[in-house]
């Protein structure tokens, strides 16, 4: 089933937070959080067994314990097992996701993408999470950013193990839709252009966003696009450097990221608009993307995403961020023709 047409809304919830990313987030905070989303009218959630060891699909769990569950949709991601043993977090070769997890738990992950290896992340996801069952399957950060020179040799493991497993429990109605989940566009188009298997969607972190969308826009937007089909947007703040904060790139900012953030900030400033705001709604006007799944790791962040989806922004905004050269001409932009 095509992801379009399983995701409840578009605004879902991104659960990389909840396995402690950046930081040591109490228990009952990270619940809240959960709770929060839901009582906003939030029913898509996306979690991985990454995010903490298994921290945030075990909390994810905790938060949606007791509601219905053909009232919600939940994705997660393969590629990785969890296992019981512990292992020094500070050693863990993570790609250029160095210490994002380092607050997570110390299990041993161990990267797997093959067909057995899928099929048994699954089942231990459904047992951290608490269900009978998870609706989309990400094959998760088969690219650059994880494996460097690697990352083909383990995107042809996954074609050969993780696809093909994926096609299988989609045929069989296991999962309703699979995917991959990275934060690289270049394993999208590869999948795109092979003759099989077929994938049902993407879920594509920090590619698209206002400060960084011109590779994604000219490429495989256009490529999913002609496929018919539909990517999530993950990381919209660009890991929050679009809103103030000192990451990007799960890495502090480099300088001309935060001379961009203040060229965009200053015009959004002029017209009253919130850097959420502009965020948001800049990933949502393009019409491949199917939602977008801001992390939260506080109950008041919330509240602001969903103002910020609200917020009215007017067209010249818009027209004087593409004329300063802050978003690419070929990207869409809401209620522009």
């Amino acid at each position: 089933m095509a992801l379009k047409d399983i995701l409840p809304g578009r605004l879902g919830f991104g659960a990389a937070p909840l396995g402690n990313m950046f930081r040591d987030i109490p228990e009952q905070e990270a619940l809240a959080t959960v709770n929060a989303a839901w009582d906003d009218g939030i029913r898509y959630f996306d979690t991985a067994p990454f995010y903490g060891a298994g921290l945030a699909e075990i909390r994810m769990g905790t938060a949606l314990a007791g509601r219905p569950r053909d009232d919600y949709v939940i994705s997660t991601k393969v590629g990785r097992l969890i296992l019981d043993d512990t292992e020094d977090v500070s050693a863990r070769d993570l790609g250029e996701k160095g210490g994002v997890f380092r607050y997570g738990r110390s299990n041993k992950i161990v990267n797997d993408y093959s067909g057995d290896a899928t099929l048994r992340s699954i089942e231990e996801s459904l047992k951290r999470l608490g269900t009978d069952r998870v609706d989309i399957a990400f094959v998760h950060d088969v690219a650059q950013d994880f494996y460097g020179d690697e990352w083909l040799a383990v995107f042809e493991s996954a074609r050969k193990g993780a696809f093909r497993a994926l096609d299988r429990l989609r045929d069989e109605g296991v999962v309703k839709a699979w995917g991959l989940g990275v934060n690289r566009v270049e394993p999208i188009e590869l999948l795109l252009a092979l003759e099989g298997p077929r994938p049902d969607g993407f879920l594509l972190a920090g590619r698209y966003t206002l400060l960084d969308h011109a590779r994604a826009v000219q490429r495989v937007m256009p490529m999913v696009a002609e496929h018919e089909l539909a990517i999530v947007v993950g990381g919209p703040y660009s890991s929050g450097a679009l809103v103030g904060g000192p990451n990007f790139e799960y890495a502090p900012a480099p300088p001309e990221i935060l001379n961009k953030v203040a060229r965009i900030k200053a015009i959004a400033d002029r017209y009253g608009i919130s850097m959420k705001a502009a965020g948001l709604q800049f990933a949502l006007a393009n019409p491949v993307v199917a939602a977008v799944i801001p992390g939260a790791s506080r109950p008041s962040r919330i509240a602001e995403d969903r103002a910020a989806l609200e917020q009215s922004i007017p067209v010249d905004f818009w027209r004087e961020l593409r004329s300063a050269g802050l978003v690419n001409p070929a990207a869409p932009v809401p209620g522009a023709d």
